[in-house]
């Protein structure tokens, strides 16, 4: 019986594609996000890593109306916390290691030591959101007085529930941070109320709102085992006593604001060794200027009729 190799009249393209060159791209990180907390967020440069906020003790400074007699005039002053907070700024390194035998022979059409480092300082980053976020330290969620926490009405995220949130921070609010499933969540109660979340552009991308404010998806806002997660809203900037990130300037083998890449040599195993370093802290300014609504259920659907 003749077999379809005897019966061909041309090259296959098994066989042709030996001499083909093949199109790559670069390696591809399904982990990478927009990271919009770090592109939102004001940052402040900070001198020998320390960022201390002065603050003033809350009495009454005690101030007259003019009038037209001659009264007394109220003598006060201003007093400041004698012992005010400071944020130390907290370093996320790693080690990049890549045989000289690897890149030397297959950098090309990529480049091995770029790509690595590409993909390393990228996990760096989104570690820098998460502890942003969620550091015992300095991360918002363990920055936020007890007066600015909300609790859900019900369950899942309501119109008043996030209204309620935006009674608390009411000065000047830049944006509200939310797990894309909070968001989803959210989104259904409005449905369901018939009042569907405005939509506005930024950075080129579109993001729900509510009363004007934009609503910032980020997955490093944690979902719980039992299907519950927070809500920020946040006020942010020096000039509006916000939340402000925090980086050190002018680092050794700088690539971005407080990030840092340097060469610690090739060993006796022709090992080239990349010390991936970034110094960040974040700083909340006033208490009224970051609160949260607490423990919203994510999971929560209805039936429409």
């Amino acid at each position: 019986m003749a077999t379809n190799e005897a019966n061909r009249r041309a090259l296959g393209d098994s066989a042709a594609r030996q001499l083909a060159n093949t199109t790559k791209t670069a390696p591809q990180l399904a982990a990478i996000t927009p990271r919009w907390l770090v592109q939102l967020l004001s940052w402040v440069p900070v001198e020998s890593g320390t960022y201390r906020v002065n603050s003033v003790n809350e009495k009454e400074i005690e101030v007259v109306c003019g009038s037209r007699d001659e009264r007394k005039l109220p003598e006060t002053f201003v007093d400041y916390v004698e012992k005010p907070r400071e944020y130390t700024l907290s370093a996320i390194s790693t080690i990049v290691d890549v045989h000289t035998r690897v890149s030397d022979l297959y950098s090309h059409p990529h480049d091995q030591i770029r790509e690595q480092l590409r993909l390393t300082v990228e996990k760096v980053k989104e570690r820098q959101e998460f502890e942003l976020i969620n550091n015992a330290d300095y991360g918002l969620l363990h920055n936020i007085a007890p007066e600015f926490r909300v609790k859900p009405r019900k369950t899942a995220p309501t119109p008043d529930d996030l209204d309620e949130l935006l009674a608390k921070v009411w000065k000047e609010p830049a944006f509200f941070l939310a797990h894309p499933r909070s968001i989803a969540a959210f989104g259904r109660e409005c449905t369901r109320r018939g009042v569907p979340p405005p939509t506005a552009t930024i950075f080129g991308s579109p993001f729900l709102t509510w009363r004007g404010v934009p609503i910032i998806p980020s997955d490093k806002l944690t979902v719980d085992e039992a299907g519950k997660s927070n809500i920020l809203l946040l006020r942010t900037g020096e000039k509006r006593q916000g939340v402000v990130g925090l980086f050190q300037p002018g680092l050794p083998g700088e690539q971005t604001p407080g990030l840092s890449v340097r060469f610690m040599g090739i060993d006796r195993n022709s090992i080239a060794s990349y010390l991936v370093s970034l110094y960040c802290s974040a700083a909340v300014l006033t208490e009224d200027a970051l609160g949260v609504l607490e423990n919203v259920e994510v999971g929560h659907y209805h039936e429409y009729k």
